[in-house]
């Protein structure tokens, strides 16, 4: 049996396996239609969320298998003090695969360790963000047709954004690719991926201000939200939450090859008139999102 609690628990093979199948399942869609008939995955969400839940939820439906979980803490005995550790024995006798997000860094990699389930991290505080990372991957390789020799700038939270973190470490295993890492001073990547993960692996990176300064240069914009509930201080929330707007006029700085992509939500760092520019992948990068989590289910119980 295995768990995916970060992009790195798959090896590169492993990984373009993975991204093979999520591209046939694309392409076939009736061939997986029941693959999963008798299967059940349970959804763990103590945080909110509408791309995630709803996109393992689909993944599953449309592999013929059905569904069952929570959407928040307060609708879980979590309200009533039970530990994710007794949670995940009960849902492994309900479930045959479980997707867990947690506002607490380490909970989904706690419950695997007492799980007779796979176990799938969908989220753990400001940590790791895998299937978003699978589903980034997933969107470059189809649309750039390949996942080396990139230079891709990061712009926004790159000190909370658990999906940020999560594509530095996958990225940093093929060769050719430099991260452009765009943010103000109080939101910069923390040390432990600027140290740990970059300059250890002798990954060319450099750290900007200005959006303006990069645009010209890059192969892929990741755009992200100043995250509001990562935050202790209002105030500081309120000074940081605008910093970063793109714009079309800005936009005519870049390459007309260059892909814009965003985890999602989008508040206002993207404004609604890029929406239309070709080079916009974001809501591509959503239904990207379903494929890629049906090919993790299917490998993961396969692996059971």
């Amino acid at each position: 049996m295995r768990h995916l609690m970060s992009p790195l628990d798959l090896s590169v093979e492993e990984l373009d396996e993975l991204l093979t199948l999520a591209n046939d399942i694309e392409k076939n869609p009736r061939k997986y239609a029941h693959a999963c008939e008798g299967k059940k995955l349970a959804t763990c969400f103590y945080e909110p969320s509408t791309r995630t839940r709803l996109s393992f939820e689909s993944a599953m439906l449309n592999l013929g298998g059905s569904v069952l979980g929570f959407s928040s803490a307060d609708s879980s005995s979590a309200a009533k003090g039970e530990s994710v550790s007794d949670t995940i024995r009960v849902i492994s006798c309900f479930a045959d695969i479980c997707a867990m997000r947690h506002p607490k860094e380490g909970a989904p990699l706690v419950a695997s360790s007492k799980s007779s389930i796979p176990v799938i991290n969908a989220g753990d505080g400001g940590h790791q963000h895998p299937t978003q990372t699978l589903t980034d991957l997933l969107t470059i390789r189809s649309l750039k047709g390949r996942l080396d020799h990139l230079k891709i700038g990061l712009c926004g939270d790159l000190k909370f954004g658990r999906t940020v973190h999560s594509l530095i470490h996958a990225l940093t295993r093929y060769p050719g690719v430099e991260f452009v890492l765009i943010s103000p001073e109080e939101l910069r990547v923390p040390d432990y991926i600027r140290e740990d993960v970059l300059k250890k692996n002798n990954i060319p990176f450099k750290e900007l201000e200005r959006l303006e300064d990069a645009l010209p240069e890059l192969d892929i914009l990741y755009m992200t939200r100043v995250q509001k509930e990562r935050f202790f201080n209002e105030e500081d929330y309120v000074r940081m939450k605008d910093f970063y707007i793109l714009t079309k006029d800005k936009l005519s700085l870049a390459r007309k090859d260059m892909l814009i992509l965003h985890p999602l939500p989008r508040v206002n760092e993207i404004s609604v008139e890029v929406d239309d520019d070709p080079r916009a992948a974001y809501f591509k990068q959503v239904q990207y999102g379903v494929y890629v989590r049906m090919a993790l289910i299917l490998t993961l119980l396969k692996w059971r």
